[in-house]
């Protein structure tokens, strides 16, 4: 049975929204407050209408067009307009589960009850998600504030039936889609158009997906240290309980922690004589600990911004107050994803410096050069993991790259009404690719460690004693999908597949 999330009552978390993403139905709160609130909101607005009085994007223009007034016979039409003339979006368009992700933060910050919509914009958003109908959204052509305008058009479009829906793995018009499953088009109200398009969802939504792989790149990169640790011949002493006493950090001793189990077994005969591991072993706690420690805070910024609301104008149906501001500006947003994919690129860094000890002859504590699971005659024509290391290296060279932050190339914008931006969309989507090429290099980097322990161990430098539970288990498992290189053989399929694993969280690791 699938789970099911609810809107407008508790604050969401970012699991819900991931839940919403990865298939969970959604519900409206079906509380009288809550319905009483939405409808306050709407009937407010309307005698606001009826009074002629001027709200902004509902009887004026938007944006620098605030001081043009909008004929009271062509209110209705301006919502449309607003849709319409923002279908301008490029780039690749977000895949279902994103855009599923973004039909859930949009829903949250309107289930707030101050955006002034109705309950029947609500309840078809509700079944979008329900009927899995994803909007076809590009990816680019926001700049974070007002919000994301053109991507959000998209959703706004879907609503009334217009442009295209992912749906069924196919991109097909809406129209299409509502009339085979019985679905009618909504018809916007005057603020309607503005309460979905004026707001910080796209980011949010990307943020709470990037947020659960990056935690989810931080064990696996500590169970990985852990498998390099053994494989190279380290010391376990590096991460002594009281060691990391003297400089506490929560995350950081939460991965030593994590690495003490993991390499709780017999010590394994030494082949060096380093009495400290170079600073790729003896340092990951105090590298996957930084993003370990930024977790809670990022988590909180997510939340935050997940839960408010974040259109312009503000409708405070209860006491009947029309507020202008600036809660479209995604600079929370920007700053969380510009500090993540920061902490993630170091996970790729980190990895790869392990990969090129790991390689590496000179360095590896007697490991054959490369890897190479190919003896005698054999070997000197095979060359193992030396592609896949050079794999490695370019993917976090291109990982660094893009760590430069998005937030601070704000742009004036709008005939320089929108002259100071954020510019978080743009942080989540380079949030999201750094995200990638790390896991492309987790991927690699498992494989590599799982190759020089099975060469250990058939070299008879390891048996099962010198590993710990976990390890034990981890070795296992990726040995089911994945058989060692002894001949030279297209690794490709091999880390396509590990990489899929790792998206969908395959191990459950601590």
């Amino acid at each position: 049975m699938k789970k099911t999330i609810t809107f407008g009552a508790e604050r969401l978390t970012i699991e819900d929204v991931v839940a919403i993403s990865n298939g969970a139905n959604a519900e409206l709160n079906n509380s009288a407050a809550f319905n009483d609130k939405i409808d306050r909101g709407v009937a407010f607005l309307e005698r606001l209408l009826k009074e002629e009085g001027v709200i902004y994007g509902v009887t004026t223009g938007y944006g620098d067009s605030c001081t043009v007034a909008i004929p009271t016979d062509l209110v209705d039409e301006l919502p449309l307009h607003l849709t319409r003339f923002h279908g301008c979006g490029l780039g690749e368009d977000l895949d279902p589960q994103q855009a599923r992700a973004v039909l859930a933060t949009r829903l949250c910050s309107l289930a707030q009850g101050v955006s002034g919509v109705s309950h029947d914009l609500l309840n078809q958003i509700v079944t979008l998600i329900n009927k899995d109908i994803a909007p076809r959204i590009p990816q680019e052509g926001s700049v974070g504030a007002s919000g994301d305008l053109t991507p959000l058009s998209y959703l706004a479009a879907a609503l009334i039936g217009e442009r295209e829906v992912l749906y069924k793995g196919e991109i097909r018009p809406t129209a299409e889609v509502f009339k085979e499953l019985g679905i009618d088009p909504i018809k916007l109200k005057p603020k309607e158009g503005l309460a979905l398009m004026n707001g910080t969802s796209v980011m949010t939504a990307l943020a709470c997906i990037a947020y659960k792989r990056a935690e989810y790149l931080a064990q696996l990169s500590t169970r990985i240290t852990a498998m390099v640790s053994v494989g190279m011949h380290g010391n376990d002493f590096h991460f002594d309980e009281a060691l990391f006493a003297v400089k506490p950090h929560p995350g950081q001793q939460q991965i030593a922690s994590w690495l003490r189990s993991d390499l709780q077994s017999e010590r394994p005969p030494r082949n060096s004589d380093r009495l400290q591991d170079r600073y790729s072993l003896r340092c990951a706690p105090h590298v996957i600990g930084v993003l370990q420690d930024s977790l809670p805070w990022l988590r909180q910024m997510i939340e935050n911004e997940l839960n408010s609301a974040n259109d312009n104008p503000i409708i405070d149906g209860d006491n009947e107050r029309v507020l202008h501001g600036g809660h479209f500006y995604g600079g929370h947003i920007a700053m969380a994803m510009d500090t993540l994919k920061t902490a993630v690129a170091n996970l790729a860094d980190l990895l790869d410096r392990q990969m090129a000890q790991l390689m590496d002859y000179k360095f590896n504590n007697g490991l054959p050069f490369n890897l190479t699971g190919a003896e005698g005659e054999r070997k000197p024509i095979n060359h193992g993991f030396k592609a896949v290391q050079i794999g490695i290296s370019a993917w976090t060279a291109e990982a660094l790259k893009h760590t430069m932050p998005a937030s601070v190339f704000s742009r004036s914008t709008e005939c320089h009404n929108q002259d100071k931006v954020s510019m978080g969309t743009i942080a989540s989507r380079d949030c999201l690719r750094v995200l990638q090429l790390t896991e492309q290099v987790a991927a690699a980097s498992l494989l590599a460690a799982t190759q020089a322990l099975e060469l250990r161990k058939k070299h008879n430098e390891l048996d099962d004693n010198h590993f710990s539970p976990a390890l034990k288990a981890m070795t296992t498992a990726v040995l089911s999908d994945f058989e060692p290189v002894i001949e030279d053989r297209p690794l490709e399929g091999d880390l396509r597949k590990f990489i899929t694993m790792i998206q969908q969280q395959h191990w459950s690791l601590y």
